[in-house]
């Protein structure tokens, strides 16, 4: 019988906590930013702490990633060798990359693709994985096809994301900020230049719509994962590396929930990487901390704001009243403390918080003298629920079953085996008395005090009849017995091994010269091409200016403005727009080039 495939559900960790969060709340394992090398410079964390996470995660078996998917320039590259060697040592399970200069560190640590090697087709998945990596992290722009297609020529596990922000351009593969700012996304410090408000203008430079926020897409939630797993995909992926301890409990309970609901329903199809039962100690929903928006079909964008607008919760019926400070809404009851918002006459989103509600009368913390009546109030943070979240003590358990009985002479043995397949004995002695009353309750109760740690009671298996053992004695058998499944668990874990390299020497060799999309920005990753087979035409633009950017593509899309604004050019959507067209903002001009046959565009800088 073949045996079930492993599934994970991997969460971000901003820091220690948070790590330690997402693991209590149902994650299967965890990425989080090293001290430096990460694609969010903002999120790193010292050695010292991400070994201890990894020690908490493994307890459970669950896995700990760290981040250092940034290009690398030479006089880095010894600094990164040394911090990855580090990472091991301290018992990270792998290491997310996206520099080919790691391939040839030859590092004992597993590596895994980061997104950011822009995995856009089953051919490149294919190379990747004979060069030794063992996971691929797919784009986000794929579709289920697409996932499926990837893992089928990878043949080896391929993780997916299914909840957080989307970058609008194939990840890797944006040089706007570096062209705009001189600030990287492939070197962790991405402005977001997608976020940004635009103006949409023709060649002349006049409006062709109004100033929008034209390249910031909906954020991605997935509620089905039985398909993505059936697809190939092996490890569900939450975005968010910057994002606080609220965000990753609720994201990571949700999901848990549904992830176990697919196992269970897979008819031992899937199983789960971890072990242990989580009591997150709240009812997670994303609806509530995080606004739902598809992927893919209908409309992508967020062109009104590139921010979480929240959902509809009522409408005025009477507007802001200088006087009282105050508006009516007719809807659903609102807390002291709710983030609530609204579209403006120009289509703006305006943000405000509600300092007190009664009865439909809400009183904002800011005068908010253009609310009228009829207008649509959303609310992106709920008080309520937020509180409900930051109070909780999420806990995860393991089962543990207890046996005892009798040995030799004054001897008694005590076992402990839990989930994960452990088990360990302790041998006591102390001498016999026969007791007055019945023992077995007593000394279950006993065993069942787990306190602090991170066993919960199962069953107990009692052969000591009517024999009287102190508690005092039989609470320090179980402590020492616990210390030794702890031990056993350590000695048993295993970490994921290194892949091995079966590229070959000529992989390369018909493809076109490497230029600057395919990052190239250190000797060991040109050395890692050349060697099989590939022509280097050009560096990584970061080895440049940010002015030799001027007439490149700075960003490739699966992403149509004309689609959104409903003018594609290859169906009759009614609308029309002038052709060429551009974005213009206070960054620079950018002319859109339309790529009908991928459905898709590419920003070219001016």
């Amino acid at each position: 019988m073949t045996a079930p495939a492993t599934l994970e559900l991997l969460a971000p960790a901003r820091d220690i906590e948070t790590g330690r969060t997402a693991i209590d709340c149902g994650a299967d394992a965890v990425y989080i930013g090293p001290p430096a090398f990460g694609a969010r410079a903002a999120a790193g964390n010292s050695v010292a702490d991400i070994g201890r996470l990894a020690e908490y995660a493994h307890r459970f078996g669950a896995h700990v990633y760290a981040t250092m998917n940034t290009i690398l320039f030479d006089n880095e590259v010894e600094d990164a060798r040394r911090m990855a060697l580090e990472l091991y040592e301290a018992g990270v399970d792998a290491l997310i990359v996206q520099d080919m200069a790691y391939v040839e560190m030859n590092l004992p640590i597993a590596l895994h693709a980061s997104t950011q090697c822009d995995i856009r087709t089953p051919e490149k998945a294919a190379l990747l994985a004979k060069a030794g990596f063992t996971r691929l992290v797919l784009p986000r722009e794929f579709t289920v096809a697409e996932i499926a297609a990837a893992s089928k020529a990878a043949g080896v596990p391929v993780e997916v994301f299914i909840h957080g922000a989307r970058c609008v351009s194939y990840s890797g593969d944006c040089q706007m900020g570096f062209a705009a700012t001189g600030r990287s996304a492939n070197r962790g410090v991405c402005p977001q230049m997608c976020r940004l408000p635009f103006d949409l203008v023709d060649k002349d430079g006049r409006p062709a719509g109004p100033r929008r926020h034209y390249l910031s897409l909906s954020d991605l939630s997935t509620p089905s994962l039985r398909e993505l797993a059936d697809a190939g995909a092996r490890s569900f992926k939450i975005e968010g590396r910057l994002k606080d301890r609220r965000y990753v409990a609720n994201a990571v309970a949700w999901y848990s929930a549904r992830l176990d609901q697919a196992v269970a329903d897979s008819g031992g199809l899937y199983r789960r990487l971890s072990h242990g039962t989580s009591e997150p100690g709240f009812n997670p929903d994303i609806t509530k901390g995080f606004f739902r928006r598809p992927n893919g079909g209908g409309s992508q964008g967020c062109l009104a704001s590139p921010n979480d607008t929240g959902q509809p919760v009522g409408r005025v019926t009477s507007a802001y009243a200088p006087r009282t400070r105050s508006f009516r809404i007719k809807g659903e009851a609102l807390a002291n403390g709710d983030g609530l918002g609204y579209f403006d006459a120009e289509g703006n989103f305006k943000g405000f918080r509600l300092n007190r509600s009664a009865g439909g009368e809400c009183f904002p913390a800011s005068p908010l003298p253009e609310l009228r009546p009829g207008t649509v109030i959303l609310r992106n943070s709920d008080k309520a629920f937020n509180d409900s979240v930051d109070n909780a003590r999420p806990v995860r358990r393991l089962r543990v079953d207890f046996a005892i009985a009798n040995g030799d002479g004054d001897s008694w043995i005590l076992e402990a085996s839990d989930e994960r397949g452990l088990k360990a004995g302790i041998v006591t002695e102390t001498e016999f008395m026969e007791a007055r009353t019945p023992q077995e309750e007593p000394r279950r109760r006993t065993l069942g005090r787990l306190g602090d740690t991170i066993y919960s009671m199962g069953e107990t298996d009692d052969r000591c009849g009517g024999r009287f053992i102190p508690a005092a004695t039989l609470t320090e058998a179980r402590r020492r017995v616990l210390t030794a499944l702890d031990e056993a668990a350590a000695a048993a874990y295993s970490r994921p091994g290194r892949g091995s390299d079966s590229l070959a020497a000529d992989a390369f060799a018909a493809l076109s010269p490497l230029n600057y999309h395919d990052n190239v920005a250190n000797g060991l990753a040109r050395r890692f091409y050349e060697s099989h087979g590939a022509t280097i035409g050009g560096k990584a633009i970061e080895c440049g200016s940010p002015e030799s950017a001027a007439g490149r593509r700075v960003m490739a899309t699966k992403y149509c403005i004309r689609r959104e604004l409903g003018a594609c050019l290859r169906e009759s959507c009614g609308a029309s727009l002038p052709s060429p067209l551009y974005l213009r903002n206070e960054s620079g001009t950018y002319l859109v080039e339309f790529d009908c046959r991928r459905c898709g565009m590419n920003i070219i800088k001016q």
